[in-house]
């Protein structure tokens, strides 16, 4: 029998030992800071790009931020991207969204985006804007050599245990950040339904 499954859980376990409360702190008042001025747009590729659907409607229904995942068009991102290529699908998004410094941008990405390495490039551009325009950047990532952290007012680095799971886990934590922000006392705006319900 393989112990793929007890190794796997105790990787997440040393993982989760060594995140920042103090530094989730930070993001969760980063984010909070834009509540009543701006808005907040979450960037992603691939299973970033689910989870920044689903953590837009978390920051939207339980935190009280307007929140956009700009993947979450399909019809948008794939038309831009035939019409002028990957690369500035997110970021003509977000100037057709008149991105601000009033705004936020949160980036969950395993790579973090590497122009010399050629990840995730329309990512960088993306984030490029971002910072041009003055707006607050924050990100999950799974690699502290990235764009993402050179550019990022606040950024999580989900820690490496196992150089064959930096995928799974980054993305695993992605979740697991998304929600202990919106649920965090310096966002929540409400109680999730189910928990509502239980509570009596």
């Amino acid at each position: 029998m393989s112990d793929h499954s007890r190794r796997h859980l105790e990787e997440v376990a040393q993982i989760a030992s060594q995140l920042d409360p103090g530094q989730l702190d930070r993001m969760a008042e980063t984010l909070a800071g834009v509540r009543d001025t701006g808005r907040l747009f979450v960037l992603g590729v691939g299973g970033g790009a689910a989870h920044a659907g689903h953590a837009a409607a978390d920051f939207r229904a339980l935190a009280g931020l307007e929140a956009y995942a700009p993947t979450d068009s399909v019809a948008e991102i794939t038309a831009r991207t035939n019409d002028d290529g990957w690369d500035r699908a997110l970021v003509d998004s977000l100037r057709a969204s008149r991105l601000s410094a009033r705004d936020a941008v949160l980036v969950m990405s395993v790579s973090g985006g590497d122009r010399g390495r050629d990840l995730s490039p329309g990512l960088v551009r993306a984030l490029e804007h971002a910072r041009d325009v003055g707006c607050r950047i924050c990100g999950i990532v799974g690699s502290a050599e990235c764009h993402t952290t050179q550019v990022a007012d606040c950024c999580i680095v989900i820690p490496e245990v196992n150089p064959r799971s930096v995928t799974a886990h980054t993305e695993s934590f992605q979740a697991v950040i998304w929600h202990l922000l919106v649920t965090h006392p310096a966002l929540a705006r409400g109680t999730p339904r189910w928990e509502s319900v239980t509570d009596g």
